[in-house]
């Protein structure tokens, strides 16, 4: 394809988006265990034991890599360098433990319990805290339940993290369908709404009845979705990736033209990230929309499923690639790879792929959100939303802060700036 064909596909597919218990039958795949059950609604305690033999085999793949030649530029420009990945392979295969990935996991309540055919895993921790606030947080992509584990002892037990009994949460934290240790649709239609309608009954199930919701990334897209169900109990939503942008913006991005003139600076700066990340950064998202199955190379290689998720964006490949070159960063190289791990070793790269073939939803763009909704702006995101489209897109705004550091996985890498978000965002609505 011509890089004149390929420009006109990438605005067609923005034009349009704008507009508008775990299987066991593969080698590596989990062998987790959870009580039987009484019932299609019975929640069941869950724990992860991984086979030796599978974790044996996954070194051996990281490995075998068969490498490419060397990239022909200097910096990133390229994708991922191949110092970098060969750095993470080193340390993948040299130094990496998942056991105490595992063992982390398994010291927490981990739950099981099947929602409209589909076995749904979740972390449900509750706080000692009476007056506690219960708050369902969900992942994204490339994202998992990695993301959320350095907040929950300060939401839930946050006088011991420098807070009051006033801002303690329950936490409940599920694994997407088609994720980690979620088990995998084998029917059509398991897009965000239904995923959304699939939290409402598992909230509903945990005796829940006044609760708020949290996400970005997909997240986002599914916790949006559950505030227009506007299911009982929910009152309000916190997202680090508000679907924000107008449509005058939409437009003028899927054109392909320049910034209108009349933008501020935060406005303008948006624009730039966005007209950025839809030119350079999102041919990710259209395989996985339009061939998710082609994705088989994911399935066969741990280092070309780390690559993939790596290069999510390009503010994120830059901090991944300061986090294998040492550098001090809010993710380290164990985050880095237990996050890819618990894919390979689940072997979710190519059903975690299919949600964005199912989901029909627009990037971006406002969903008309009527509950109290909270924003936080992290500078690193693939935009940092501004003030202004966010009034517009969440007319009951009831937070909204623009940050200084962070990024795409902001609770996974500033969980302080996070927790203190969480706190402020819903104080009004306790």
């Amino acid at each position: 394809m011509s890089f004149a064909n390929l420009e006109i596909g990438r605005r067609k597919f923005l034009a349009t988006s704008l507009a508008g218990a775990v299987a066991i039958g593969l080698p590596r795949v989990a062998s987790a265990q959870s009580a039987p059950a009484s019932g299609n609604a019975a929640v069941r305690p869950f724990k992860i034991s991984i086979p030796e033999a599978a974790l044996a085999d996954m070194k051996r793949r990281v490995l075998a890599t068969n490498w490419p030649d060397r990239e022909t530029v200097g910096d990133t420009s390229q994708g991922l360098k191949l110092a970098t990945m060969k750095a993470a392979a080193d340390y993948w295969a040299n130094e990496y433990d998942w056991r105490k990935a595992e063992d982390y996991l398994n010291n927490l309540p981990n739950f099981i319990t099947e929602i409209d055919g589909v076995d749904i895993h979740f972390i449900h921790v509750k706080s000692k805290h009476r007056t506690a606030l219960p708050m369902i947080v969900t992942h994204g992509w490339p994202g998992s339940i990695f993301e959320q584990l350095k907040i929950i002892d300060p939401l839930t037990d946050p006088t011991a993290h420098g807070g009051t009994a006033a801002d303690a949460f329950d936490l409940v934290i599920p694994s997407l369908p088609g994720h980690g240790f979620s088990s995998k649709p084998t029917e059509l239609g398991w897009d965000p709404i239904r995923i959304a309608k699939a939290w409402a009954v598992l909230m509903q199930r945990l005796g829940y009845t006044r609760y708020v919701a949290q996400g970005g990334d997909w997240g986002n897209a599914v916790t949006e979705q559950l505030a227009l169900l506007q299911p009982p109990g929910l009152i309000g939503i916190h997202t680090n990736m508000p679907a924000s942008v107008p449509d005058d913006i939409a437009k003028a991005l899927a054109a392909g033209g320049g910034a209108p003139a009349s933008l501020s600076a935060d406005e303008r700066r948006a624009y730039d990230q966005l007209d950025s990340f839809y030119k350079n950064g999102l041919g990710y998202a259209i395989e996985m929309q339009k061939r998710p199955q082609t994705l088989y190379a994911l399935a066969d290689s741990p280092i070309g499923l780390a690559s993939w998720m790596f290069d999510h964006d390009v503010r994120s490949m830059e901090l991944v690639t300061r986090v294998f070159d040492n550098a001090e960063e809010g993710l380290s190289k164990e985050d880095l790879i237990d996050n890819v791990a618990l894919y390979w070793l689940t072997g979710t790269a190519v059903s975690s792929a299919r949600l964005y073939w199912e989901s029909k939803l627009p990037f971006f763009a406002p969903k008309g959100v009527t509950l109290p909704a909270a924003i936080s702006a992290f500078p690193d995101e693939i935009y940092q939303a501004p003030k202004s489209w966010v009034e517009k897109a969440y007319p009951r705004l009831i937070h909204y802060n623009r940050l200084a550091k962070g990024g795409h996985f902001a609770a996974w890498e500033q969980p302080a700036a996070f927790v203190s978000e969480m706190r402020a965002s819903f104080k009004s609505l306790r």
